[in-house]
């Protein structure tokens, strides 16, 4: 269908995410995010491509200008049930990013489907949506319209985030349990242990997501203590 040339594949870089229009019917859209090349460094961006057919046409920069890096590239992209396209992106390796408002590394971002930023986003003219994030590679809603995300953390203390507008999320100045004024602490966290947490779905009141490291499909139903249960556990290897 499309070989796009300027992909940089090298460490977690690459193509990353992909994600369609929610009314793909009238707006034929596509949408890829991809780690590429800016002079001697390393950049992410998300562009939106019409799908004729079996064909990829009428190229359209979205975002660009997300720090890369070959570790902590974030990459997943989806529609809202608002219908605002939504984007994770990594600290680059560069932790103190993250609390950067004016970086778009370390971020979740929430733009218009045509890349232009929503009047109501949480910071005047910015696709920030919420900040502190080391590594997020996951989104979902739940069916009460909440916006979940999973997030690797440093060797340990995965998490598993419950997403609001302008909230920090403390990386790289607190995990776990750690508290601090105006910091989010994480819904659940891995401790000690390693999830390596990738994909994240809803279903049915519990939210799914897959573990590298953890070799598990981990479920969390999501209720006022949220449970958590292993499925799959080390059978497979890494999911």
């Amino acid at each position: 269908m499309l070989t796009i040339d300027e992909v940089v594949h090298t460490g977690e870089g690459g193509l990353l995410g992909i994600a369609v229009h929610p009314d793909f019917t009238r707006n034929p859209f596509v949408y890829v995010y991809y780690t590429y090349r800016n002079g001697t460094d390393l950049a992410n961006k998300v562009v939106r491509f019409r799908m004729q057919g079996n064909n990829l046409l009428d190229e359209k920069l979205i975002i660009d200008g997300i720090p890369g890096a070959s570790i902590h590239d974030g990459g997943r992209i989806k529609f809202g049930p608002d219908g605002f396209l939504y984007i994770t992106t990594g600290d680059a390796a560069i932790s103190n990013s993250a609390q950067d408002k004016n970086s778009l590394a370390g971020k979740i971002l929430r733009l218009n489907d045509d890349g232009t930023i929503p009047a109501n986003n949480p910071f005047p003219g910015s696709p920030v949506y919420s900040f502190g994030h080391r590594n997020p590679q996951g989104l979902a809603w739940d069916d009460m319209g909440r916006l979940w995300a999973t997030e690797h953390g440093s060797q340990a203390y995965d998490e598993l985030n419950l997403i609001e507008p302008g909230k920090n999320y403390g990386w790289p100045n607190i995990r776990g349990d750690e508290k601090a004024q105006g910091l989010t602490y994480p819904v659940l966290h891995s401790g000690t242990d390693t999830w390596a947490p990738t994909g994240i779905a809803y279903f049915e009141g519990s939210l799914f997501f897959a573990g590298l490291r953890g070799q598990s499909l981990f479920e969390v139903i999501v209720d006022e203590k949220p449970a958590f249960r292993r499925h799959l556990d080390r059978n497979f290897g890494r999911l």
